[in-house]
């Protein structure tokens, strides 16, 4: 029988001795998790707290270790530094046998050779279940994640959104306390993808299973997640709700990553008050740091944060501009307005369908607006990460 191992004979380098230190309302805990591989790091002081029921994505672009940290919480990669607590149990070095989550991965693995009911039943049969228990636990999941009536088909009778499908019910056939989704739905086209997300954030709150996703789409990130936690280069660059994340972003990184925004470009010139170009804006203290006057900035805005109509002339973010290329994006549009006093630094705003007719939105029209500075977020220029 197996023994678990301890730290000593692991590989792992421990944390300090002693008992867990998860808050009362965490479920899974990661503390000062670190994976290298030589001299690469893939993951560097990774530390998280996820309540139970909680639905967790991990969002970044390509090689940020987001995908690492899933699979090191699987227990199918093992840290190089670091612990792992789930449920008060320290599980940093237990096998993926021993550890309580289900998990679906992108690609389904799914048995080509079994039925979609053996497929759903493939972690039950150890469990000393009679078949009648099985069977009825296995119509259950697949009426649950709507494939009633399939327990006879094959995979290769089934759409990808259907096998997702099939793979997600296998995942909670065990009744597991932690879900574990890799990019389920990158395979998918695009409307199975957003219907199949909002069926799964569905029966997430129906069984409150605490719910970890790796993702490298932020809408699909917005749209579902209890908190966000952005990743890059291995670290973790803010945790928070989405609307945090998009309206209070952290860093540079997180506010060009997430979303589209306007960077512009200009100099502190102290008490909150910043120049770009010919224009002299003032943020809200909270929206960003009081910089030293001289420091170059930059200036971060989202195309929605502007008002058109019943402007004030004393207003110092009163721009007059021509409106350039227009982006039709289905209900709304993104135009790129050529700013007077700006020059070099073009601005998208976004209007709605009803807007551009309402303004007079349209290439070549001129355009008088303000920039909502209460919005703007400001970081020493020299942070951004492209």
């Amino acid at each position: 029988m197996y023994a678990p191992r301890d730290a000593s004979d692991s590989g792992i380098l421990p944390l300090p001795a002693g008992e867990s230190d998860m808050r009362p309302d965490s479920y899974l805990q990661l503390k000062g998790v670190h994976k290298r591989w030589g001299a690469f790091t893939a993951l560097e002081q990774i530390d998280l707290s996820i309540a139970r029921g909680e639905f967790v994505c991990f969002l970044g672009p390509s090689g940020c270790g987001k995908t690492t940290l899933l699979r090191i919480i699987a227990g199918l990669e093992t840290q190089t530094v670091g612990e792992i607590w789930q449920a008060g149990r320290n599980i940093s070095v237990l096998p993926p046998a021993q550890r309580d989550y289900g998990i679906v991965f992108q690609s389904y693995a799914l048995f080509p050779n079994l039925t979609i009911a053996d497929n759903v039943a493939y972690g039950l049969v150890n469990r000393r279940q009679s078949r009648a228990q099985i069977a009825e636990r296995v119509q259950g999941l697949l009426a649950l994640v709507g494939l009633p009536g399939s327990g006879a088909k094959y995979p290769a009778q089934m759409s990808g959104g259907q096998q997702q499908r099939v793979a997600l019910a296998r995942a909670l056939a065990t009744s597991p306390g932690l879900l574990l989704l890799d990019e389920p739905l990158s395979a998918l086209d695009a409307l199975v993808r957003v219907r199949l997300r909002n069926e799964i954030r569905a029966l997430q709150r129906e069984l409150g299973v605490t719910t970890v996703m790796v993702t490298h789409d932020q809408e699909e990130a917005l749209s579902v997640a209890d908190r966000i936690v952005v990743m890059n280069h291995g670290v973790i660059e803010q945790v928070g709700t989405p609307a945090e994340i998009y309206r209070e972003p952290a860093s540079p990184f997180v506010a060009q990553f997430i979303g589209k925004v306007n960077r512009l470009r200009g100099v502190s010139e102290g008490d909150h008050w910043f120049r770009c170009g010919d224009k002299r804006l003032r943020c809200a203290p909270a929206a960003g740091a009081d910089f030293r006057p001289g420091r170059p900035v930059a200036l971060y805005l989202r195309p929605e944060d502007r008002v058109v109509g019943d402007l004030r002339e004393d207003d110092p973010a009163l721009c007059t501009g021509r409106v350039g290329r227009i982006e039709f994006l289905g209900g709304n549009c993104l135009a790129e307005i050529e700013v007077e006093g700006l020059p070099g630094q073009p601005l998208q705003l976004q209007f709605s369908l009803n807007q551009m007719d309402e303004f007079g939105v349209r290439e070549g029209a001129p355009l008088r607006f303000a920039l909502r500075t209460d919005r703007l977020r400001v970081f020493a220029a020299g942070e951004e990460t492209e």
